[in-house]
């Protein structure tokens, strides 16, 4: 793939949707992630305006200074760059001594909670500047797995780096020069407050599930990991699906509307 077309193109893409829409410019959440470093980096390129939000909740050091490099390197090189900083720690530890104890005690709850308190943030610094959030979703998380927090990193306007596989958006930080620190860091979603990465959490690698996202064949020649692999990823595939399609809305007989 040439890297650096695929780049213009992206950027293009979301100066043409801007403008049609008649807004100001991008919003995006900066996680200290390759994700997050390549969609904001293909938003600053538009020349629209670009804001960065690093909004840490209890947040690692390792994390909290690769956005905030990142953040100061977009800066140093994008005139259209705003950025600011939002700490939730606070509203986060308050919310979860007023919910339910059996909410507050759920890891998996309070880990998606932390992602829709950024969502909400993200909406209202948009919306008082006339901005569309951008996502920061890869094609593996959002098509493959279901990854992400629903109405929460889910919850976005536009989708930048959707139709990338995770490599391909590795390959495309080294063309637009993201910083080497997020480049070299495991990807994780930062939402457990521990070091954990997202291979930790899913059973396989990027480059795995990639592999088991695109094969065809027969499933009796491949090795025991691949078989495990493929396992994973199916059932990842089938427990996420309701993220993966429109909200079902239940039709209404016409014999029951007269």
């Amino acid at each position: 793939m040439d890297y650096s077309r695929l780049s213009n193109h992206i950027s293009q893409w979301l100066l043409d949707y801007c403008e049609k829409f008649q807004v100001s410019g991008f919003v995006i959440g900066i996680s200290g992630g390759i994700d997050s470093a390549v969609a904001s980096t293909l938003c600053a390129q538009t020349g629209k305006k670009t804001i960065l939000v690093n909004l840490p909740i209890r947040q690692s050091v390792n994390e909290y200074n690769r956005a905030s490099e990142h953040i100061a390197n977009l800066k140093s090189r994008f005139i259209n760059i705003e950025s600011v900083e939002v700490n939730l720690t606070e509203t986060f530890e308050v919310m979860s001594k007023y919910l339910p104890i059996e909410a507050s005690s759920n890891a998996l709850a309070m880990a998606n909670t932390r992602s829709r308190l950024r969502m909400t943030t993200l909406y209202s610094i948009a919306q008082s500047h006339n901005c569309l959030v951008a996502g920061t979703g890869n094609k593996i998380e959002d098509f493959g797995i279901g990854f992400y927090t629903k109405y929460g990193d889910g919850g976005v306007d536009i989708s930048p780096i959707a139709d990338l596989l995770k490599s391909e958006v590795f390959q495309l930080g080294k063309e637009l020069n993201v910083i080497e620190s997020i480049q070299n860091a495991a990807p994780t979603d930062g939402l457990w407050g521990d070091k954990r990465t997202d291979e930790d959490q899913i059973g396989a690698s990027y480059p795995e599930l990639e592999w088991a996202m695109l094969y065809s064949g027969d499933e009796n020649e491949l090795s025991p990991r691949q078989k495990e692999v493929l396992a994973i990823y199916r059932r990842f595939n089938s427990a996420n699906r309701h993220k993966m399609i429109p909200i079902p809305v239940c039709i209404i007989p016409e014999d029951l509307r007269n």
